[in-house]
């Protein structure tokens, strides 16, 4: 029975880091970044308007490109507790098995592409980038203090391991109606890879649940916003990106006896709905942003349990508001000075925490500080450190099918609790060219 309930947990920490696709970044590029992620209302950099209201790029004069590259790192910690049962009679001892692991994966690479160009004669204005929105991965080693990352023979798995990673290409057409409101259309072409060990998306065998070789989907969206521009300061936008809708992960799996069988799981990316407001007076820019995201009626997050054979359905997420700040002071010459906030809701209910470990894309506060240099009016320099943390840990029961019953039905077992917290940090920096 131990080791069957620890089997079940060392797959279904999986499932967590597969989950964290869903991860939405609260900003791309150092500038966005910088103030939080607002910029619905408030576009100071074309990377931000890009991505957060597309109409927004009519608020830039000339062409321009921009590319910003960070490097970021997160360290999520698992903890894990069970109680101890007798091997010879299959009774509780009264112990408690627990302990904790540490991800040892290191440094993630985040990309971000724009170029907007246009004649500003004309009401027109277009767009083109390419952004990394989500794409970490995690690494939890071999341990035998911590009961999930017990070696096979032990009755865990071992090391636990996910890569995963979301590219967007988007094309932008932005048109002034009149001198002060703008609408933007953009299509989104989309990548996605994964890599799970092991794979709970699919059944296991007598020797447990496979390990998956890397998999790929393409998917396609949209987006659609407005932005208004007064002649006092004030601004004003709107934008909502649908559902990054996905091809089907074939994923190639093999199990620990050596033999192969493949599954299927779909995946998208949620629909965002995005409010925002900025005002801009003298050498101060505000910003702030509002935004809610529809994780329950998103394929991969809108089911949740067990299948009848022992698969995993989905996982559960309940959808999430967040509210993104910033403010940006110019009095400096050639170096404006920004500071942002972001705060974001946690989609993960208590009795489904076990289906999520370690659910590393959790961060309800992270915080901004960034700069620019500008060597001319042509060529300018910025950077970014990010902050985040979880706010403490999510926690829940561990769950076991074998333990269902109309009582019961996600299989809670009694005296156990699997809880997991993170940081994040990140150093980003980025380059602007404006042509003319």
């Amino acid at each position: 029975m131990k080791k069957l309930l620890l089997s079940v947990l060392s797959v279904l920490f999986s499932v967590g880091l597969y989950a964290q696709a869903g991860h939405i970044m609260q900003g791309v590029g150092a500038k966005n970044m910088s103030m939080g992620g607002a910029a619905t209302g408030q576009p100071i950099d074309i990377s931000g308007a890009l991505h957060w209201n597309p109409a927004a790029i009519t608020n830039f004069e000339g062409s321009e490109f921009k590319f910003d590259i960070g490097m970021f790192f997160s360290s999520p910690e698992l903890r894990s507790s069970v109680p101890e049962f007798d091997m010879s009679t299959g009774q509780p001892t009264g112990n408690v098995i627990s302990g904790v692991t540490e991800d040892d994966r290191g440094i993630s690479p985040m990309p971000a592409l724009a170029f907007v160009w246009g004649d500003d004669e004309s009401r027109s204005k277009f767009g083109v980038s390419a952004f990394g929105i989500s794409g970490f991965g995690v690494t939890f080693p071999e341990s035998m203090t911590n009961p999930i990352n017990a070696p096979q023979e032990f009755g865990g798995f071992g090391r636990i391991e996910s890569d995963y990673l979301l590219f967007q290409v988007s094309f932008t057409w932005a048109y002034q109606l009149t001198e002060h409101l703008s609408i933007g259309i953009q299509p989104n072409l989309n990548y996605a890879g994964l890599e799970l060990i092991p794979n709970p998306t699919a059944s296991p065998n007598q020797s447990g649940y496979p390990s998956t070789d890397a998999a790929s989907a393409f998917g396609f969206g949209g987006q659609v916003s407005a932005f208004y521009n007064s002649p006092f300061g004030l601004k004003a936008g709107v934008s909502y990106k649908t559902t990054q809708s996905f091809s089907e992960f074939g994923l190639d799996n093999t199990y620990p006896d050596g033999s192969v069988q493949e599954n299927e799981f779909k995946i998208n990316y949620p629909a965002i709905l995005s409010f925002g407001l900025g005002y801009s007076l003298g050498n101060i820019d505000l910003a702030l942003d509002y935004r809610f995201v529809d994780y329950e009626n998103t394929a991969g997050f809108d089911a949740s349990g067990w299948t009848p054979a022992a698969s995993v359905q989905g996982f559960g997420w309940d959808n999430i508001n967040i509210l993104s700040a910033g403010i940006q002071f110019k009095g400096i010459n050639r170096l404006p000075l920004r500071v942002g906030y972001t705060y974001s809701s946690n989609p993960i209910s208590s009795e489904l925490a076990f289906f999520n470990i370690p659910a590393t894309a959790i961060i309800k506060n992270a915080y901004q500080f960034g700069l620019s240099y500008e060597f001319s009016d042509r060529f300018v320099l910025d950077a970014v450190y990010h902050y985040g943390d979880s706010d403490g840990a999510t926690s829940g029961p561990v769950l076991n099918p074998m333990l269902i019953s109309p009582e019961n039905p996600l299989g809670a077992f009694p005296g156990s609790e699997v809880s997991y917290d993170m940081t994040t940090s990140m150093i980003q920096v980025g380059v602007s060219y404006r042509f003319n």
